[in-house]
């Protein structure tokens, strides 16, 4: 998959880098074919599956909590509320940090469980991929990237969670929510209007890469 990069100068440095991806809609995995399924271990210890949530709409947010793109959206309350939109709708919402020990946005169990009471965030569960399982089975590139699977377990949506690419929180009113419009559309039943979106925020890392 073809990433094209910019930099954003200033107080962002390395972790400021922004990753656009317009040819995430053919990339694999594919929009309308079966998810890629996985297993890790949760900020618990216990091991959740995709596969275990079929009948329910799952999302899927990569996150770093160091990213200032994270931060535009939890620091707003923009993705707390979206998290609880999906249990509301009764969808289960799994955080993933695929983040490996050594760089930025590693978190352990414990540190999982301290930042989401922290943020007064609500997933279903903040799953740890800290050998890029998920990452790069989903093709993973950014953080935050957004995924939503319908109750079939086919993907629905994949890309960016909203149509401006800043690390502003002011922009979250004005932009346009591509990823809650997806969801909403997958949980009422009906065809996602825009199936695949460029994701925008800071690069994942990797193992091995």
């Amino acid at each position: 998959m073809t990433i094209s990069m910019i930099t954003r100068r200033g107080a962002l440095g390395a972790a400021g880098l922004l990753a656009l991806a317009p040819g995430a809609a053919s990339a694999n995995p594919v929009i309308g074919a079966a998810a890629p399924d996985f297993s890790l271990p949760d900020q618990d210890g216990d091991t959740r599956r995709l596969s275990d949530f079929r009948g329910k709409v799952v999302v899927l947010e990569w996150t770093n909590h160091e990213c200032p793109y994270v931060r535009k959206h939890y620091g707003s309350n923009n993705m707390q509320g979206l998290q609880r939109l999906v249990a509301e709708r009764g969808g289960v919402w799994l955080t993933i940090a695929s983040s490996p020990a050594g760089e930025q946005g590693y978190v352990t169990g414990a540190q999982a469980k301290e930042l989401t009471a922290s943020r007064n965030a609500a997933p279903a569960a903040v799953l740890l991929d800290h050998s890029s399982v998920a990452a790069r089975a989903y093709r993973a590139s950014v953080t935050p990237h957004m995924f939503v699977i319908s109750a079939d377990g086919m993907l629905r949506y994949m890309g960016g969670i909203d149509s401006i690419r800043s690390t502003r929180p002011a922009d979250v009113a004005t932009a346009e929510p591509f990823f809650r419009n997806a969801f909403v559309e997958v949980a009422e039943g009906r065809a996602v209007t825009r199936a695949s979106t460029p994701p925008y925020g800071c690069v994942i890392k990797y193992v091995g890469a």
